[in-house]
């Protein structure tokens, strides 16, 4: 079954949850996969395992509970929100495989501006290197349980929610941000960890092709 893609454009937060949040209530067996994507005006989000430690100051920039997976982010005009409305069990497969092939769809949007998307053990995302961001060269494996992001700079951030084995939520990737609102928060709950987008290192695109693109591959590795 393929998957039903929607471009919503500037879309509401809290409507576009709502929705998502009737599309998998009400769905059956039957009911097709969608992915809708779209930008949302500036706020901060703070997932289920959110700690107020990590929202330092808000200022003016509304924040928002969310029932994703996940601790604090940022979300304005200039980043592409995909959302994939998916029913993992008819798909075949987990949830762990779901964020491997959503994650994959982002390594893969950035492959076609010539940027190498790197994944980091314990901390879901995409994050390229700063000092070099199209190296193919492999991450060094740091010892021990924490993740490591030296060098790194945070691309797209990932938060899910999955009820009844069907998910909603999704990544966000940024492309031609004011990022300005990210040192205001410790991203993901990391403190100090940067975050960029396609602008910062030197890619030249808008936010209609890069969405396309995210769609095309996501459409491609979500489906059964």
């Amino acid at each position: 079954m393929t998957i039903a893609i929607r471009m919503l454009g500037r879309a509401d937060y809290a409507a576009t949850v709502h929705a998502m949040q009737e599309y998998t209530a009400t769905r059956g067996p039957d009911t097709p996969d969608a992915l809708w994507l779209c930008e949302h005006a500036a706020l901060y989000t703070q997932g289920l395992a959110g700690k107020g430690e990590h929202m330092l100051d808000p200022g003016g920039i509304p924040v928002l509970a969310s029932n994703r997976g996940g601790q604090i982010t940022f979300h304005g005009p200039g980043q592409v929100v995909a959302y994939p409305l998916m029913d993992l069990r008819r798909a075949g497969y987990f949830v762990k495989e779901y964020v491997h092939r959503v994650e994959e769809a982002v390594i893969r949007t950035l492959a076609h501006f010539g940027v190498t998307g790197h994944r980091v053990r314990a901390a879901p995302g995409v994050y390229v290197r700063l000092a070099d961001p199209r190296s193919h060269a492999m991450l060094p494996q740091a010892p021990g349980p924490a993740p490591d992001f030296h060098g790194l700079g945070k691309i797209a951030a990932l938060g899910i929610k999955v009820s009844r084995h069907c998910t909603y939520h999704g990544v966000a990737l940024n492309v031609a941000m004011d990022l300005e609102p990210y040192a205001r928060i410790n991203p993901c709950g990391y403190a100090g960890l940067q975050t960029v987008d396609l602008s910062t290192i030197g890619v030249r695109t808008t936010w209609t092709e890069a969405a396309q693109l995210l769609g095309r591959q996501l459409g491609t590795w979500l489906a059964p």
